[in-house]
This record gives C-alpha cells, structure tokens and sequence, in this order.
C-alpha cells in the first residue's frame, strides 16, 4: 500500500473506482481516496467517503467487490478487494464515525481540514460513510 500512498500525494488523492451493476457491466466513477489503517484491526486498507443514494453505494450494497486505481503520470496502483461500509446505517462497535471520516479526508489529499468541527456537522447531515475496501489484489506500473 506504500505505492498507493506516494501516488495519492501526487494527484489530490483521485481515483478511479469501478463497481458491478446488476448486470454484471462496470460502474466507474472517480472518488478522492487514500490508505488509512482499519479502524478495529489495524491493517491497511484503501477508503474514500460515501455519499448514501449514490450508484456506487447501491452497487457495493448488492455486490461488495470493488477496484480503485490512482495515477499520476505514467505511474498507477490499482487495489482490489471488498468493500465494508461504516457509517450512520451501517455502525460497527468500537468505531466513532467522526474521526474515522476526518482520517479518511486527510489520507485522500484533503491534508487539514480548516474547521473540522463545520466538516463533522457536514458529514453528520449528509449521512456520510466510510468506504473501507479490504486489499485483495494489488498491483503497480511505478
């Protein structure tokens, strides 16, 4: 995952983020994502924040499997795996939504944020969620 990080640095954490529709044929759209170690184990994982109502939050719900690649340049890193959705509808023990959002944010190319207290009361009103896909697969063109 270090290459996903150097990567993000380079080009504002954007990313391109591809789904399953029903049908089986790609969604992709681009999200601005980073890596930030899992809330509860601790491990590596690539995250961006969700907006709920979207397609890409229906498709994850149907179907987990997601792939995120960034690039900058000649340069990409593409990360595969199964998402896990934390957020107001869909809690885990132990996790405050709050500073896991703000992690994400700062690991995405967002840096500091210029009040965090306005970007939580934000988050909290559009129902903002975690995004956290599990690293299955990765592989990189340096």
């Amino acid at each position: 995952m270090d290459d996903v990080r150097r990567l993000v640095t380079l080009d504002h954490g954007l990313a391109s983020l591809a789904t399953s529709r029903a049908d089986g044929r790609s969604h992709v759209t681009v999200v601005n994502a980073g890596v930030i170690e899992h809330p509860v184990t601790g491990g590596p994982v690539a995250a961006f924040v969700g907006r709920p109502g979207t397609r890409k939050l229906v498709h994850l719900r149907a179907r987990s499997h997601a792939t995120l690649s960034w690039r900058a340049g000649w340069a990409w890193c593409t990360v595969e795996g199964d998402a896990e959705l934390i957020g107001p509808d869909d809690p885990v023990q132990g996790v405050t939504l709050p500073p896991l959002l703000r992690s994400i944010y700062a690991s995405s190319g967002g840096g500091e944020h210029d009040d965090w207290a306005d970007y939580d009361r934000v988050m909290a009103a559009e129902r903002r969620l975690a995004v956290l896909v599990h690293p299955a697969r990765i592989y990189v063109n340096p």
